[in-house]
Formats: C-alpha cells, sequence, structure tokens
C-alpha cells in the first residue's frame, strides 16, 4: 500500500492572507464573503485573516508578493474578476495575473491559491460568486486549506526522510 499524503481543511492556526481586487467590487465582495465564511467555518480566527485590498487584478500578484515576503501567512488567496470587453486588454491582464500568481507560489514556496473569475460576461463572474455555480471565493479559501496543510505534511515527511540519510 502507497502513502497517502493529503491535506486536511483544519483552519485552526494557521494564517490567512487575501488579496482582492476593488475592481468589479459587486462581485469580488461577494467572493471575499465566500472565502472568510469558509475560512470561519473551518476554524481559521479573524484575527490570522489579512484582507488587502487593491485597484485591479492586475495589481494582485505585488500585493501577494509583498505578503509573501513581509508577513507570516502560511497560504494567500488571490480573488478578482476580469471580464472579457470590446478590447484585447482582458487576455493580457488574464495572463499576467496568471504567471505573476504562480511565480510566487514557486518563487517563495508558499500556497497562492489563484481566485480570479476570468469570464466571458459580467453574468458569468455573478454566477461564479456566489448564485448557480457556487462560490469561487469559497472554493478558494478550501485550496487554501487543503494546500496549507499538506504544505506542512509534506515539509515535515521530507524533513524527517533527509534526517534518516
Amino acid at each position: 500500500m502507497p502513502n497517502l499524503l493529503k491535506g486536511t481543511f483544519e483552519g485552526q492556526d494557521l494564517r490567512i492572507g487575501i488579496v482582492v481586487s476593488r475592481f468589479n467590487s459587486r462581485i469580488t465582495e461577494k467572493l471575499l464573503d465566500g472565502a472568510l465564511d469558509c475560512l470561519h467555518r473551518h476554524g481559521v480566527d479573524d484575527r490570522n485573516i489579512d484582507v488587502v485590498y487593491v485597484p485591479g487584478s492586475f495589481e494582485i500578484p505585488l500585493a501577494a508578493q509583498k505578503l509573501a515576503e513581509y508577513s507570516d501567512v502560511d497560504a494567500i488567496i488571490c480573488l478578482g474578476a476580469v471580464i472579457r470587453g470590446d478590447t484585447p486588454h482582458f487576455n493580457f491582464v488574464a495572463s499576467e495575473v496568471s504567471k505573476g500568481v504562480a511565480r510566487i507560489t514557486l518563487d517563495f514556496d508558499l500556497p497562492v491559491i489563484y481566485g480570479i473569475l476570468t469570464t466571458d460576461t459580467a453574468e458569468q463572474a455573478q454566477q461564479r460568486a456566489g448564485l448557480k455555480q457556487g462560490n469561487r471565493g469559497w472554493e478558494a479559501a478550501m485550496s487554501a486549506l487543503e494546500m496549507c496543510n499538506l504544505h506542512k505534511l509534506l515539509k515535515e515527511r521530507l524533513h524527517t526522510a533527509s534526517e534518516k540519510e
């Protein structure tokens, strides 16, 4: 039987940073509400949650990087909504934000969760922010909890394995 390593959804003693875009705030506030509800229901204390607002989704990676550098968070949840318009602006923003979030995850060895909606219409974004298709903020928070706990488990296991060598 192989060793199965899985993260749990326990939030006690975890510190979570959330970076949320003010642009499309009718949607992003619902994402934030979903994320906070999830974290609270899984035992994360309000004192262990830092919420950082940025002007738009393009600014999310810089704020997430600063949280990774200067705080003691166990994970960062990035929340925003990039909605396609009539110009190619959507493509540039969505692409760069995705790359930025992924880079921070690897550069800082820290779970940085991509909870940024990229949709064709505002209606699609609203659906994913708590109407008919669940709440992507809640889902991002669940991913953060699971990855925090898996990250800690992997570090412990790898540290123990290296001590045996």
